[in-house]
């Protein structure tokens, strides 16, 4: 998938798996933090994106400390995603 694509489908799937009702994918930026500052999601949106990327991509993570290298914004997960997906 086109790098992309895969970053606007990555934005869409943030906004509905967390509910985010009141946010457009295209104001959520690539390189913005996902957590605090940033997009301003907490503890238990890693737990969803984590259930997010299991389910839409067949990425399981197990390390919490792995989890949050990944997390970090759009332009990280789509790069994980791109070299690590099995669905």
């Amino acid at each position: 998938m086109e790098k992309e694509k895969l970053k606007q489908q990555l934005k869409q799937q943030i906004i509905q798996f967390l509910n985010l009702t009141n946010v457009k994918p295209e104001e959520i930026k690539d390189d913005e933090p996902l957590f605090g500052e940033g997009l301003g999601l907490d503890s238990i949106d890693s737990i969803e994106m984590i259930v997010l990327l299991s389910r839409e991509y067949g990425i399981t993570i197990q390390d919490p400390k792995e989890g949050r290298k990944i997390l970090v914004d759009i332009n990280t997960m789509a790069d994980y995603i791109a070299k690590h997906k099995t669905k």
